[in-house]
């Protein structure tokens, strides 16, 4: 945990759109924030600008690292970890502490939102991968807003959270982890 202030807007999505206007968010996919949130702790917590991130597939296309080397050394690791083969392997190296990730990006669907059970698929059930790749290449070709850019943003930090670095910021915005006592229950899930 490096306790960095990630902007609200990372979360949030209202703009001053006109009706039919489309944008995104950075990143090749239309998956979580991942890569926003990875350049902007590049940038808060090392004064490094991250153009092009490169994933590197470990285990399976669905669980895959993005890292940041400062002077040979790595000081983020980020993972996204699809499908619940993932979440669940993910699950069991927490548990044992070895798990050395600053940032997990979890979605349920193998393959990430677009290849999700309520999208398009072929008669037997399985995914329609031409049309996975034409979803692909027609999300990527829409405009990308950053969300810090955006002016309601800005006025919300203002005066809503009395600005960036205020209590209020780090009481809304910021939580904290403790460890949890193990239950008894029989309704736990032994994963």
């Amino acid at each position: 945990n490096f306790g960095v202030d990630l902007p609200f807007c990372c979360f949030l999505r209202f703009d001053d759109l006109k009706e039919g206007d489309v944008v995104r968010h950075d990143g090749k996919r239309s998956d979580g924030y991942l890569e926003h949130i990875f350049k902007h702790a590049a940038k808060e917590l090392f004064g490094m600008d991250v153009k092009e991130i490169t994933y590197k597939a470990l285990k399976n296309k669905d669980f895959q690292e993005v890292t940041l080397e400062k002077d040979g050394e790595t000081v983020l690791r980020f993972a996204a970890a699809y499908g619940f083969r993932n979440i669940q392997n993910m699950v069991l190296k927490l548990k044992k502490g070895k798990f050395l990730y600053h940032f997990v990006e979890v979605l349920a669907c193998p393959g990430g939102c677009l290849n999700g059970k309520g999208q398009a698929q072929t008669e037997d059930g399985k995914p329609d991968r031409a049309l996975l790749a034409q979803m692909e290449e027609v999300y990527t070709a829409i405009p990308v807003r950053l969300p810090e850019a955006n002016l309601h943003v800005q006025k919300m930090y203002q005066d809503w959270l009395d600005g960036m670095d205020s209590k209020k910021v780090q009481d809304t915005l910021h939580t904290t982890y403790s460890a949890v006592n193990q239950s008894t229950s029989s309704l736990d899930i032994k994963w």
